[in-house]
């Protein structure tokens, strides 16, 4: 099924982009919540002609962080590792097709148009030769996994490490556990997944979200600033975009694509994930550990969004990514 994603700027959509654009831009007691202003936008326009809102954080000349959001999120969902890192490293953060401002472009979404999209992104950010650490969370990774398939390649020549945070592979629909009761103890028929998920209706605010969020998305351990930060990014999303992509990630299959990421790779999952619980970054784990590539597998004691719940633990194990892939090559030939 080939899932088209709307476009922004019509309809009810454009009545409600600066409430969403407020949304994304909020200010939280916690500092490293708090939206940065980027150094430099970077003009990234996509094979078929989708405008791409990306930026640039920390110095031209640093080491070169890339960071790929998740499903519903946008640019500000880094905040906290953009904050953490741009005084020393050159942060590139962007919105994924059809988030954010990005816009959505004529392609369907699919593998193809994910890898397609963040080889664009790096063509633009990397010189010839330069290599970047690689970070993705959640359709992030995958986007990250759906690149190094299609381009492996690419992989050795714009990569020096990579780490996925609670992402997946495939079989989405059959393993989440965030409706209570499915596929804990009943198996949740993939109409059910699709219906929940695949609708195009705009998320409430307010207490009883917040409740809902803490416990199936998040853990007890969760502040109110993390809660409400997390779901005012996810809030911020269109909803018309985040069902239509729901549906495309339902059928997602890239089950083996980890094998072609031949740089030293991190994966750290959530104890608590119930979105795409640790059995898929299990998954993963163990094929890039058969293909060679497994650097550290790391379990924290989070929910699905663990750079915001684990802030600190999250940073230090970037931290230690970064020092990986400086003690390999500094570039590679073209």
């Amino acid at each position: 099924m080939l899932v088209k994603l709307p476009e922004a700027g019509v309809g009810a959509d454009a009545l409600t982009a600066p409430f969403r654009t407020g949304l994304r831009s909020r200010v939280y007691r916690t500092e490293s919540l708090n939206t940065p202003r980027p150094a430099d936008v970077v003009p990234v326009t996509t094979r078929d002609g989708a405008r791409l809102r990306v930026h640039a954080y920390g110095p031209a000349d640093g080491d070169v962080l890339v960071l790929a959001h998740g499903w519903s999120c946008s640019i500000e969902y880094w905040n906290p590792q953009i904050n953490a890192f741009a005084g020393d490293y050159r942060v590139i953060a962007f919105d994924q097709r059809g988030h954010g401002e990005s816009e959505s472009g004529t392609r369907p979404f699919s593998a193809a148009q994910l890898a397609d999209d963040f080889s664009d992104i790096l063509d633009a950010v990397l010189r010839p030769g330069q290599r970047a650490v690689l970070v993705g969370h959640s359709m992030g990774g995958m986007t990250i996994q759906a690149w190094a398939d299609r381009y492996p390649q690419q992989v050795s020549q714009r990569a020096s490490a990579v780490l996925l945070a609670t992402t997946a592979a495939r079989q989405i629909p059959n393993r989440a556990t965030v409706i209570p009761l499915l596929n804990d103890v009943i198996p949740g028929p993939d109409w059910l997944a699709l219906a929940l998920f695949g609708t195009p209706v705009p998320l409430p605010g307010g207490p009883a979200i917040n409740l809902i969020a803490k416990h199936r998305l998040m853990t007890r351990r969760a502040t109110r600033d993390q809660i409400l930060f997390g779901t005012s990014i996810v809030r911020s999303c269109r909803p018309s975009v985040r069902a239509a992509v729901a549906r495309g990630l339902l059928e997602l299959d890239l089950h083996g694509a980890a094998a072609h990421l031949t740089v030293p790779t991190t994966v750290i999952a959530g104890s608590h994930d119930r979105l795409l619980p640790e059995i898929h970054s299990r998954e993963i784990a163990d094929t890039l550990a058969a293909a060679g590539h497994l650097d550290r597998y790391t379990i924290l004691p989070t929910g699905h969004l663990v750079n915001i719940e684990a802030e600190r633990e999250f940073n230090d194990e970037l931290r230690r990514v970064i020092d990986t892939a400086r003690r390999g090559p500094i570039a590679v030939a073209g």
